[in-house]
């Protein structure tokens, strides 16, 4: 996948790292060419020099050749700007933007744009917005057979009740994330766009239940 990442701090130099590591291409837009330095000699994918919300900068990046954008910026309303136009502009479905500011999370949120919060942030989480796929564990009981995890959940499920989740895939929703905050479901609790679904399951069961979450509902059924 080509993953285009605006900023080159810390953060965006190690996330670039991390993902060229993996086999995907990367470029990197930041507004100071000196930023690059981060990278290494040994970075291979594209240094931009622009402003991460420009059309034509992010196009040079190979914005529309792109699965996935990180806003990783110094500043929360460039991280957002650039994530809308990358969302709405140029139809990028995996995109996340990293905030300084916890009380912007909610409002980013409701536009759509899966946010990492500093204080809270690693490389993990924002990978997982970026490459969004399968389960992530997050606990294991001490014989190994049962374990709580992160399950990417498919668009489809959106709109239907975690009670049809958990019959048609065998798990138990331990808790939902909405909007940067962890709550506990009830039956009638509905899925909403930017849920993240934590489950318990079986240990090895993990395939179906991944398949089952990949797939979605399944036809007719309530």
């Amino acid at each position: 996948m080509h993953i285009v990442i605006m900023g080159c701090g810390r953060v965006g130099a190690a996330l670039a790292q991390t993902l060229e590591q993996q086999g995907h291409t990367v470029a990197v837009v930041d507004q100071d060419p000196t930023a690059f330095r981060r990278l290494g000699s040994g970075f291979g994918g594209r240094r931009v020099t622009g402003v991460g919300f420009d059309q034509d900068t992010l196009r040079e990046a190979g914005i529309e050749d792109a699965g996935a954008f990180a806003a990783v910026s110094s500043g929360d309303n460039s991280n957002i700007i650039a994530a809308r136009v990358a969302r709405e502009m140029f139809g990028i479905e995996n995109v996340a933007a990293r905030i300084y500011d916890p009380r912007r999370a909610e409002v980013y949120q409701r536009l759509g744009i899966p946010t990492v919060a500093t204080v809270r942030w690693t490389a993990d989480q924002m990978l997982r917005r970026l490459l969004p796929s399968g389960a992530e564990p997050l606990w294991r009981d001490p014989s190994g057979g049962v374990q709580l995890a992160e399950v990417h959940t498919t668009p489809a499920w959106i709109g239907h009740k975690v009670s049809r989740l958990q019959e048609e895939t065998g798990v138990r929703v331990a808790f939902l994330t909405r909007l940067g905050e962890a709550i506990l479901p009830t039956s009638q609790t509905v899925l909403q766009e930017g849920d993240l679904v934590h489950v318990m399951m079986r240990t090895d069961e993990i395939a179906q239940v991944e398949e089952a979450f990949a797939e979605g509902p399944e036809e007719g059924g309530h």
